[in-house]
């Protein structure tokens, strides 16, 4: 079921036209925290009485993928997406069901219960990824071949991939490793000769070792994909 929930957090995040900040604050949301403490949260019992977590249905799910960009949208854009064009989307893209403004609302609340009321997205790899980037093309030439767009396209991947998703959990990690992969595939061959490691290693403390295998499992995925 994630794979599914992933695509529709990209394709709605697509539809909504949100800044690239918004669209990963919402999966750092959804997919790092509220997916990922759903089955807790039920088996405390929290779930008892409420429709859209008993049973927890797939276009309720979707719903709740909803929720994080609206709640990302307050955040991280200076106009944030409306409840309107939010349901006309879910009505457009929900098969299952069609939700009323009053269900965004309730599930905007629980959404909210699920992650105890922790939305900081401070701490995500898409913030540490710019940093990173705009720090690479100052120190090197190269910088202006790596594709900011390659680079979401790999976070994107993982995403997709419940088993790649997990990375996540370490942002400042991920963010490095997604460089240095976006790096192997965007840059020259003539053009590879920065030492982008030993920069990674002097900017993040990362060892070298740690990034080259993270590297490794990214552009595993990226050539199973294709």
């Amino acid at each position: 079921m994630w794979r599914g929930l992933a695509e529709f957090l990209i394709q709605s995040a697509s539809e909504l036209h949100v800044p690239p900040i918004v669209k990963y604050a919402a999966f750092s949301l959804f997919a790092d925290r509220f997916y990922s403490s759903l089955t807790r949260y039920i088996q405390e019992g929290h779930d008892k009485g409420n429709w859209l977590l008993n049973p927890t249905r797939e276009s309720n799910l979707q719903l709740f993928a909803l929720i994080s960009l609206w709640i990302s949208s307050k955040i991280h854009d200076s106009r944030p997406l409306s409840v309107k064009s939010l349901k006309c989307l879910g009505d457009k893209i929900i098969e299952e069901q069609h939700f009323t403004t009053r269900d965004f609302s309730e599930a905007e609340i629980v959404f909210m219960q699920v992650l105890d009321f922790d939305i900081g997205t401070s701490n995500i790899a898409f913030i540490f990824l710019e940093d990173f980037l705009v720090q690479f093309k100052e120190v090197a030439r190269v910088g202006e071949f790596v594709s900011f767009e390659a680079c979401m396209d790999l976070m994107d991947l993982l995403y997709e991939k419940e088993e790649t998703s997990i990375l996540y959990r370490s942002p400042r990690s991920l963010a490095a490793s997604v460089l240095v992969a976006a790096y192997v595939i965007t840059v020259p061959k003539q053009r590879c000769e920065f030492p982008v490691l030993s920069w990674v290693k002097f900017v993040t403390s990362i060892e070298e070792e740690d990034v080259v295998e993270s590297v490794g499992e990214i552009l595993k995925h990226v050539f199973e994909h294709r």
